[in-house]
């Protein structure tokens, strides 16, 4: 397992990712690149799998129009989603993809989608939490 996360040290630091906290006995990653908008990014290696998942906006209560958007904005997004936190006002953006075969370009990909997906969605997401 800790090859996997060497690896995938070494393709944050390729892609000039700011590794501000990490767990070797977790397996766990704390990413930002603030001129890509990600910002406190965690990126967890549980073999067979890497997870990525970032804070979005916290709501301030449940709204079907606000749910509706993630939900379609979803269809858009190239690589992972919009989920819920346990408390479900806790917007995430979430990934995961395989740790066996993984590469650079795959994992720029998913880190390029967030990005994507933050500056195209947002203006509407800091709405989210004003509503």
């Amino acid at each position: 397992m800790t090859n996997y996360f060497n690896k995938v040290k070494q393709f944050l630091l390729e892609l000039n990712y700011d590794i501000c906290r990490e767990d070797l006995e977790k397996q766990v990653f704390v990413v930002n690149k603030e001129e890509s908008g990600i910002c406190n990014l965690v990126i967890g290696c549980a073999d067979p799998i890497l997870i990525m998942e970032q804070s979005i906006v916290k709501l301030s209560k449940t709204d079907k129009d606000v749910f509706l958007a993630l939900l379609q904005q979803n269809r858009r997004i190239i690589h992972g989603a919009f989920v819920l936190d346990e408390s479900g006002l806790g917007v995430i953006y979430r990934d995961t993809l395989q740790l066996e075969n993984l590469d650079l370009n795959e994992l720029e990909g998913s880190l390029n989608s967030l990005s994507l997906l933050l500056s195209e969605f947002g203006n509407q997401i800091i709405a989210f939490s004003k509503a």
